[in-house]
């Protein structure tokens, strides 16, 4: 009984870091478009290396999302 308890606490806190990390994630991004498109209204000239930008800080912040849910489904699995 104890076992599966424990299986159960895992899970849950397995699924609530998974569901934090992408609010925080789609938040950053969200955050980064906005920035991004205000940044691009101000001026309209450097739309390339803004997109550039944009494109690259929302990869890296792509990536560390999918580090962090492989950590939470490896730790629900354990």
């Amino acid at each position: 009984m104890e076992q599966a308890m424990a299986y159960a606490w895992g899970y849950l806190a397995a699924g609530l870091g998974a569901g934090l990390v992408v609010l925080g994630a789609g938040y950053g991004i969200g955050k980064l478009a906005a920035s991004a498109m205000e940044a691009s209204g101000r001026q309209p000239e450097a739309l390339g290396q803004i997109r550039t930008s944009m494109l690259i800080a929302a990869a890296l912040i792509e990536g560390a999302t999918f580090f962090a849910l492989a950590i939470c489904i490896i730790l629900a699995t354990k």
